[in-house]
């Protein structure tokens, strides 16, 4: 069984002022999560900006991130609605030294899931690294089922799966029908307590990025045995839970990092900055973050 920590955080893409990659900020921003409580970090993934970076950005990036952390783990965001793509960055970012990769269910294209299986088996073919299958249906537009799931975890180093249906009963029957070394990570935050309760592995997180120390402590107590205490930081965290997807993430994470001072930049075209100050700062507040 592969040791991944419970506690993985999706991190955002610091840009300057021209929205260049900042990599020292994306450096000090790892070390951050990872004095905050993060087990690891995932780069250039959604919450990255992933579909605005070009490749060598995001091959920068897996690099600055994984020596800026060391022994951390480091997981890099490989995958795209093109199978010939992804594996040919995959094979890139090994040569970065990062630990893992994770492949998005292809977007737009919709694949059956027999097409589902060809991309995730093709890609672990070609590289020597563990993978995490990522299922997203509200930005891909389509759902990897279990079935799929439990055929994908026999392949050696198809190691994890990111489960973001917010669908417990499917998540429930993935956790069933896998076996015990298979890791299933909640895509959503709301979702970690409820997910780990059914056996699920942990979170790779969003609210990490501002909230971390929260996260691992609920997760301790979990793993430690004290539900009831666990139950009640679930319940507290719940408005940053919502608050940081009141519009597309990951505007309202990036926006709040920038008021608490750790200046993170702007955002690359389609997304933009949002009038959602106010709503922000009441929530920093509630959290005695600002």
């Amino acid at each position: 069984m592969i040791k991944w920590g419970r506690l993985f955080t999706a991190m955002v893409t610091p840009f300057n002022e021209k929205l260049e990659v900042d990599y020292s900020l994306a450096g000090d921003l790892a070390k951050k999560l990872v004095n905050e409580g993060s087990d690891g970090i995932v780069a250039g993934g959604t919450t990255g900006e992933s579909p605005a970076l070009s490749d060598k950005e995001k091959l920068k990036l897996f690099r600055v991130v994984k020596e800026a952390v060391g022994n951390v783990t480091v997981i890099a965001g490989t995958g795209s609605n093109s199978t010939s793509h992804s594996v040919e960055l995959t094979k890139e970012a090994e040569k970065t030294g990062v630990d893992g990769v994770m492949a998005v269910g292809p977007y737009y294209n919709k694949p059956t899931q027999k097409g589902f299986f060809e991309h995730f088996s093709t890609i672990a073919k070609n590289t020597s690294l563990p993978v995490i299958v990522y299922n997203v249906p509200g930005r891909t537009g389509s759902n990897i089922l279990p079935d799929t799931v439990k055929k994908l975890s026999s392949i050696d180093n198809i190691v994890a799966l990111k489960e973001a249906s917010g669908d417990i009963d499917q998540i429930s029957e993935i956790i069933s029908m896998t076996g015990k070394d298979f890791l299933v990570y909640s895509g959503d935050d709301s979702k970690t307590f409820p997910v780990m309760c059914l056996g699920g592995h942990g979170v790779i997180s969003v609210v990490s990025h501002l909230i971390g120390p929260s996260m691992k402590k609920m997760i301790n107590l979990f793993l430690s045995g004290n539900l009831d205490e666990a139950r009640e930081i679930h319940h507290s965290l719940m408005p940053m839970f919502k608050g940081l997807f009141m519009t597309t993430s990951p505007i309202p994470v990036k926006m709040a990092l920038n008021m608490t001072g750790f200046k993170a930049g702007g955002f690359r075209l389609p997304l933009t900055e949002e009038d959602i100050e106010n709503k922000l700062k009441i929530l920093l507040e509630t959290y005695n973050l600002v």
